[in-house]
């Protein structure tokens, strides 16, 4: 959001990049790249692709997915407005490792990666932002590892969406301070690759949850139907992991 011509730190969820900036710094970066608007379902990036550009988005949400050599698609993260995508493949010279896919229309910068290195040269704050957001995302990587060998297909999902509400959820209209809707689009195919289950077991789990009175569903959204009792259910604590 931009205000008398300043790009304001309050428009930008705490845990992407651009939430984690200050005033000033979210301007200079605001300077870089050029603008980009993709419509709904367009590739962002491309797997295997080896551009080195990075895309800062602005507004909308977009989905990360890989496909194996066997054709088997996973969803692999949710960005959202804030978030910075294609740093991986930028700063480490290789062929990009998943595709970026415009959930709704998408807002972005393009922005080279010379570009991007020499911003956080000078912004010291703005380096220790990227370590903190790429630390959150192997700290969330890390977590699912652990949930595959530690808990059940009903407590991994609930993790999941547990976790989803914490980055994505918003307050439904007159439905108390505890229900939550996800504000992103999934169905239970992707729900089943965040959590590393089969799409049957996914299925399963998610009637389950629903009998126990924790989420509700209707085509591609869920509501969290308590969102304390969620949490602890899915024994994940009320922090953002993202």
């Amino acid at each position: 959001m931009k205000q008398a011509g300043v790009w304001m730190k309050h428009a930008w969820a705490h845990p992407t990049f651009l939430g984690r900036l200050g005033n000033s710094t979210v301007e200079d970066l605001m300077s870089l790249g050029t603008p980009m608007v993709y419509p709904a379902h367009r590739q962002l990036l491309q797997q295997g692709d080896e551009s080195r550009h990075v895309l800062l988005l602005t507004r909308g949400v977009t989905k990360v997915v890989a496909t194996s050599e066997s054709g088997y698609e996973m969803l692999l993260a949710i960005r959202v407005a804030g978030d910075l995508v294609g740093e991986m493949a930028a700063f480490e010279d290789q062929p990009r490792s998943g595709t970026v896919i415009a959930c709704s229309e998408v807002t972005a910068r393009i922005i080279q990666v010379n570009a991007l290195e020499t911003f956080l040269a000078r912004r010291p704050d703005a380096m220790r932002a990227m370590l903190a957001m790429l630390c959150a995302r192997l700290r969330w990587a890390n977590r699912r590892r652990i949930d595959f060998r530690a808990y059940d297909s009903h407590t991994r999902l609930a993790r999941v969406l547990a976790e989803l509400s914490q980055a994505y959820g918003h307050p439904v209209p007159d439905g108390g301070a505890t229900r939550q809707i996800l504000d992103v689009t999934l169905n239970q195919a992707e729900l089943a690759s965040l959590a590393g289950l089969a799409l049957p077991t996914t299925e399963k789990a998610l009637a389950s949850l629903s009998r126990e009175g924790l989420v509700e569903r209707s085509y591609r959204k869920i509501t969290i139907c308590d969102v304390p009792k969620l949490l602890a259910f899915a024994k994940v604590i009320a922090e953002n992991p993202y």
